[in-house]
């Protein structure tokens, strides 16, 4: 980690300070990057050697650093007296913090407010070697008087004087010996998980000056510490330690300011030092550190929004700390100046006065800058709302045990209802399952389903979701009926054959059935002899049988809650041959491999016939078609019932072209006669398919 210091912690460097530095890892040089500079340095102007500085920036495993200041074109710009480079060693933890390896800035020590180049091409290099000649270790000059400042453009952090400009409720805290420490009050929720000092590695030996504290907290300031983001989460503790030490070593301050940190990945750090569950105060908004606390973000929110890791970390730290003290996450509250000044919207503030702010609110509420960054301010609104409650977005999302139909859910019974809601799991206490109002089951808060037995009838299902602040919310309602009353077949299934194409393994029928439920039908499946599912409006489906073969057709009905019912049919196709048929007229016998059997018979002469006996419920007559045959009368136990023309555009060979079905098997008896049409008499047989 590195940040640049100088002598005044009240003066500002009317310029970018750049710096870019060169990785250990790749030897690269990353692009030059601004450090923010509105952080106000008079944090503890009473202590002695108190720097003003730029925001540390965390720039991993580096050995080397080149730092430059770009007046943008000012010429009459003014640097502060001693400027130098702080580079800070995170070390490992749980060893001791090494001093910041300083290096003064290269400028005339007869002009301590030298102005550089306006447009500098080169940088000033500077020493990577902590122990080279011009380490920084002279005595710091006398502080020169600071420019006017202009609002500030990026992201500080600073607390307000030890004594207030003029006398007011501010006045400094106390400081209070172990055996006197103020109470730790219960909170109104749950304490989040906390990283302690021990747990990231403090050193406490370099600031070991008793905590102060205070009455209470009644606000939270969330920060961010304009540092990278591409830092990986296992170096947060390093980084934790780095600021440590940057605020320790370099700025000279107590502590660490912030009371709490927050890394991109959500883990929640403790920050000064004084106990997480009491009043510390913290150095974090400057005017405001009284009666607050303050919250940082590790990394830059400017543009980027922060990962909802991090808005669910920081709410619940907020609604925690908070709760200690009755406060409300979404509410307001009134805190007294402690300094005279203003905040970025251009608000005054004079020392003494007290001023109106959100319980939960941005460091640019209560100073001219612009942490917590665009992106993280506008986050605010959602943190609140995640650490008051209530839970939002909670919907049944699915009833497994029960079949859905149109926004009706059928079940016979036992049902797993599941839930999802927009509020993370670690807002929530505890989640209900209501049936008509009624709670039936309870879970935690990181549940997502619940089960419930349902009597006959019809239920409205509903989640409740308690809130950790005690906010309730319910969902909309479900609609489950559960019954158990099995579906029917008001027709049952029956076979009949069908046009097509005829082959000895392969007779084309129709399969046709109703099904019905009295609330409401799934599906119905054919199990046998090959397995199709359809849907609840369908009534026939076409399939084909293997001849001289017995075969079972079985069903089975599905209604939305999982009753059931089934049915079957058999039936048995049998190909009748021409040569079984009794001949009147003139046929003559044809061969081919794509005749039934090889064969067929073929006529030209009007009222030659032949005629087939069966035993049956279904017939079909086969024949071959082509552009030239001829038309036929067909009769049925005696009774002419159609004219069947075989005349086809393309050949067919086999070809089912007409039949008839009756509700049972009887004897029957079908006759075609030639009918001679003109100029295509021709009619090509090769016999009878029935069903039995």
């Amino acid at each position: 980690m590195l940040g640049v210091t100088w002598t005044d912690p009240a003066a500002r460097i009317a310029g970018a300070v750049e710096v870019r530095t060169k990785s250990a890892t790749s030897g690269n040089w990353t692009p030059w990057v601004e450090l923010e500079t509105d952080l106000d340095g008079r944090t503890e102007t009473g202590r002695s050697g108190v720097r003003g500085s730029t925001e540390p920036r965390w720039v991993g495993p580096s050995n080397g650093v080149e730092v430059r200041i770009n007046a943008g074109g000012t010429v009459s710009a003014r640097l502060p007296a001693g400027l130098r480079l702080d580079t800070v060693d995170p070390g490992r933890s749980g060893s001791p913090v090494a001093e910041p390896a300083a290096f003064a800035a290269d400028l005339p020590a007869e002009d301590p407010t030298a102005t550089p180049t306006a447009e500098p091409t080169d940088p000033v290099p500077v020493p990577s070697d902590p122990a080279a000649p011009g380490d920084g270790t002279e005595a710091p000059a006398e502080p020169t008087p600071a420019e006017p400042a202009s609002p500030a453009p990026s992201e500080p952090a600073s607390q307000e004087p030890t004594a207030p400009a003029s006398p007011s409720p501010s006045a400094s805290p106390s400081s209070s010996p172990a055996e006197t420490l103020p109470p730790a009050p219960a909170s109104t929720v749950p304490k989040p998980p906390i990283v302690s000092r021990a747990g990231w590695g403090a050193d406490e030996s370099i600031s070991p000056e008793a905590p102060e504290y205070l009455d209470g907290v009644k606000a939270v300031f969330v920060h961010h510490t304009a540092g990278s983001n591409t830092y990986s989460c296992a170096d947060s503790a390093a980084v934790v330690r780095s600021l440590y030490a940057y605020h320790v070593k370099s700025e000279k301050w107590k502590d660490i300011g912030y009371n709490f940190l927050v890394d991109k990945c959500g883990t929640v750090f403790e920050g000064r030092k004084g106990g997480v569950d009491r009043p510390v105060f913290g150095a974090h908004t400057y005017g405001f550190n009284r009666d607050s606390a303050g919250i940082a973000v590790i990394g830059t929110y400017t543009d980027a929004a922060a990962p909802g890791a991090v808005t669910t970390a920081v709410a619940r730290v907020a609604a925690w700390k908070l709760g200690q003290y009755k406060g409300d996450p979404a509410g307001s509250t009134v805190l007294t100046a402690g300094a005279t000044g203003s905040n970025y919207f251009g608000t005054k503030f004079t020392a003494g006065t007290k001023y109106p702010f959100s319980q939960i609110s941005g460091h640019r509420d209560g100073f001219n800058t612009q942490c917590p960054g665009t992106a993280l301010y506008g986050q605010l609104k959602s943190i609140r709302a995640l650490a008051a409650g209530p839970v939002t977005g909670l919907a049944v999302k699915s009833v497994t045990g029960a079949g859905l139909s149109g926004t009706t859910y059928y079940t016979r019974s036992a049902v797993t209802v599941g839930w999802s809601a927009s509020t993370p799991s670690a807002f929530v206490s505890r989640y209900e399952l209501l049936v008509d109002g009624r709670s039936v089951a309870t879970t935690a808060g990181t549940a997502t389903s619940a089960p419930a037995t349902l009597a006959i009838g019809s239920h409205k299902v509903q989640v409740r979701a308690t809130h950790q602040s005690g906010k309730v919310t319910t969902s909309a309602a479900a609609t489950v009926v559960a019954e158990q009353t099995a579906p029917t077949f008001p027709t049952k299934p029956n076979l009949a054959l069908r046009t097509g194409t005829v082959d000895t393994t392969a007779v084309p029928l129709t399969l046709k059935w109703k099904a019905a439920d009295t609330a409401s039908l799934k599906e119905v499946r054919l199990t046998a002899p090959v397995a199709r599912t359809y849907g609840p409006a369908t009534t026939s489906a076409s399939h084909t049988a293997r001849s001289g073969a017995a075969t079972t057709w079985s069903m089975k009905a599905y209604d939305q809650a999982g009753n059931t019912a089934t049915a079957s049919v058999a039936g048995t196709p049998v190909i009748v041959q021409e040569s079984s048929a009794t001949k009147t007229g003139s046929w003559t016998t044809r061969s081919s491999s794509s005749y039934l059997g090889g064969k067929s018979y073929s006529s030209t002469s009007k009222g030659a016939s032949l005629s087939w006996t069966f035993t049956g419920r279904s017939v079909a007559l086969v024949a071959s078609r082509a552009n030239t045959s001829g038309q036929a009368y067909v009769y049925v136990d005696g009774v002419k019932v159609s004219t069947v023309d075989l005349k086809s555009s393309t050949t067919k060979y086999r070809d089912a072209l007409w039949t008839k079905s009756w509700s049972s098997s009887a004897k029957h008896t079908v006759r075609i006669v030639v009918v001679a049409t003109s100029g295509r008499p021709t009619v090509t047989t090769d016999g009878i398919v029935y069903l039995k």
